[in-house]
């Protein structure tokens, strides 16, 4: 098999919206500290906390586990909107954009796969 056919568009999707993510959730910590009056080391272990998440689990996502982590980092993020009210629309929003890559992926790995195993069948 060539690694065409082995390359997840699931992974890299969802990873690009784990690292775009990571960028929004390290840039709350300020936001917890400042606007919020979150005590510094809450908002640095939340903040920082759910970046570090973000960015390990992009590169973890050839276990199917790490998904199931990564629906679990979208509920947080929109969670954090009970701390900053904004989260909780950009939480949706990532949510949002997460699913898509999720499911979207995970179309087109099925849909593609059929059509591999249809090439192949009609080459023997």
């Amino acid at each position: 098999m060539s690694d065409d056919r082995t390359r997840s568009p699931r992974r890299g999707m969802c990873a690009a919206i784990l690292c775009l993510e990571a960028i929004t959730l390290g840039l709350t910590t300020p936001v917890m500290i400042s606007v919020s009056d979150v005590a510094r080391g809450t908002a640095l272990a939340i903040g920082l906390g759910l970046t570090v998440a973000c960015l390990l689990l992009a590169g973890m996502l050839r276990a199917e586990w790490a998904y199931t982590l990564g629906w679990i980092v979208q509920a947080a993020a929109i969670a954090l909107g009970f701390v900053i009210p904004l989260m909780f629309f950009l939480g949706a929003l990532f949510a949002l954009l997460w699913g898509t890559a999720y499911f979207l992926g995970r179309k087109i790995e099925r849909e593609r796969a059929e059509a591999y195993a249809a090439f192949d069948a009609g080459r023997d």
